[in-house]
């Protein structure tokens, strides 16, 4: 994410964040929370406003069981969410949500989570190839987490809500601002949660970064860089026992959108490919090759930073997006020969403008259309050298959000003071004459602060402990919710406000459509190779107004 920082400047710069966090905390600007590892989940309920299950856990299905339905059964809390059962159509899929992923930690399966003996009465009495038969059968369920292609969010969490179950569904919402507001609809007219899955929301690590930049110590924010690359462009070779299916188009390049097909799905599902309603073996397999199941890099990488970026400044809507998408490695749908073809773009770059604070449609609701926040996304295929995450560039500081497990800050220097390259000097939050908090420098380069030092090791020092990416936290709080829900008072609002009466989880509903309109307009303005501007009608719930009009 940061092209030039040496070693020695990275652990410096997560010394000043946790400087500078710690140091808000001990003056009041900041929530008192602890980014450590051990105390991360207490800290987490604490913040983000849950506490624990009172009463038993609350019984959930899992609907789709790939990857990212293995994540969150891996990354999900016993002690609030138990999964009594679990749909899949894909037998690999089944089979490896029993075992476990050993190639992802992640991944832990029904039996790392559960036990063997749970695993086994799963496998053997609760595992369905149709989620209708499950919601009909499984009498216990109160919630259901939806895990499933894109094009398939809106209709299965709909038919969830309409049994009276609580829905989870994953990122991205759905395909259409239409479908968004089905969802939205569909859970108040039944009475039920709708939580959407953009963990961003629950993590820790982009709490704090908020808390830092709403205390202005970065200053005025001017750029937002945000990258996602990753690198498809190395051979495929078939591994020693993997079982694909013979007379099939497999892989020419090792990208993880375009898995071999295995023996074992293609002889359990080719026969039901269109009344599964897939156009053939490849579209079911590799649905997030297709503008119809996926969505492309925006609904599936994007949005998560979008989503970041668009918190970090204040839950404000974009002004506009241009930019250029390009199939410029990878095969179309139709090229010869087969080079991991596809629908989508394999790499895109966006150009987004946001409200600044002071913009009459900034969080301060000012009077300078001017103040305006550029912010630059790209996704590529074919380069992996930066790790993913967020460069937010203000007038006091840079903040360096990396790979969702760790932070770095820098401080500008200031004119007229001792002359010192702002990667490699120290810094401490003080307070300011106007109570305001501000970044002052510390010696020049001579390692982190030492109350900072031990959590800023590399190798020699302690372990490394991996930061929660926010699955388990969401979770735990669409479970709280639940056990909260009055449906008495339902989707009541407070009087005179736009407030709901009950708590709904961070990122519900109408938050999470919000995030989609972002994604699917940046698809149609590199579709359409026009600036698109955004209408605040687009955001509303009760609007007819949609972007795909348009």
């Amino acid at each position: 994410m940061a092209l030039d920082l040496t070693v020695e400047q990275k652990e410096l710069g997560k010394a000043n964040f946790q400087s500078a966090t710690e140091g808000l905390s001990r003056r009041g600007f900041m929530k008192s929370v602890v980014a450590g590892a051990a105390v991360v989940p207490v800290a987490a309920a604490v913040y983000f406003g849950y506490e624990s299950i009172h009463g038993k856990p609350v019984k959930a299905a899992l609907i789709g069981t790939g990857d990212e339905g293995g994540v969150l059964l891996g990354e999900h809390n016993p002690d609030y969410l138990q999964f009594i059962a679990a749909c899949d159509i894909r037998p690999s899929n089944r089979k490896r949500i029993i075992e476990g992923d050993p190639k992802v930690p992640l991944r832990k399966g029904f039996k790392k989570v559960y036990g063997e003996g749970y695993a086994k009465d799963i496998d053997a009495k609760h595992f369905y190839t149709d989620y209708r038969e499950m919601l009909d059968k499984e009498k216990d369920i109160e919630a259901v987490v939806v895990a499933l292609p894109l094009h398939l969010h809106a209709d299965v969490s709909i038919e969830c809500m309409e049994k009276g179950k609580h829905v989870l569904c994953e990122k991205l919402m759905a395909p259409t601002v239409t479908d968004c507001r089905r969802m939205i609809d569909a859970a108040k007219r039944h009475n039920r949660i709708l939580s959407i899955g953009h963990q961003r929301h629950y993590s820790m690590l982009y709490a704090q970064a908020l808390e830092l930049i709403k205390s202005d110590v970065l200053g005025d924010i001017k750029h937002i860089r945000a990258l996602w690359h990753r690198n498809f462009s190395w051979r495929w070779e078939e591994e020693p026992g993997q079982d694909v299916a013979a007379g099939l188009i497999q892989p020419y390049y090792r990208d993880g959108w375009t898995p071999p097909i295995g023996k074992l799905d293609y002889e359990e599902l080719k026969e039901r490919v269109k009344t599964l309603g897939y156009k053939d073996i490849y579209e079911l397999i590799r649905w997030r090759l297709y503008q119809r199941t996926g969505g492309g890099l925006m609904a599936e990488l994007g949005s998560h930073q979008l989503d970041a970026c668009s918190i970090f400044l204040g839950h404000v809507h974009p002004l506009s997006v241009q930019g250029v998408g390009t199939r410029s490695f990878f095969g179309g749908p139709d090229a010869k020969p087969f080079r991991n073809n596809r629908e989508i773009n394999d790499h895109v770059f966006v150009t987004y403008e946001f409200p600044g604070k002071n913009h009459p449609k900034g969080p301060n609701k000012g009077s300078d259309p001017s103040d305006v926040v550029v912010m630059t996304y790209s996704s590529i295929s074919t380069n992996g050298f930066e790790q993913y995450g967020e460069c937010l560039m203000g007038s006091r500081g840079t903040l360096i959000v990396e790979g969702e497990q760790s932070a770095m800050l820098f401080k500008e220097n200031k004119p007229g003071g001792k002359a010192a390259p702002p990667k490699s000097t120290t810094m401490t939050v003080t307070t300011t004459a106007g109570g305001k908090p501000a970044m002052e420098s510390g010696p020049t380069w001579g390692g982190p602060p030492p109350a900072a030092a031990a959590s800023a090791t590399i190798g020699g020092g302690a372990a490394p402990v991996a930061i929660s990416r926010g699955y388990r936290e969401e979770m735990e709080d669409f479970a709280y919710c639940i056990r909260q829900w009055d449906s008495g008072l339902g989707y009541q609002k407070k009087e005179g406000t736009s407030e709901y009466v009950q708590r709904l989880p961070r990122c519900h509903g109408e938050v999470a459509m919000a995030d989609a309109i972002i994604a699917l307009t940046s698809n149609m303005a590199m579709e359409r190779q026009e600036r698109i501007v955004f209408k605040e009608d687009w955001f509303k719930s009760d609007s007819t107004e949609v972007p795909e009009k348009k």
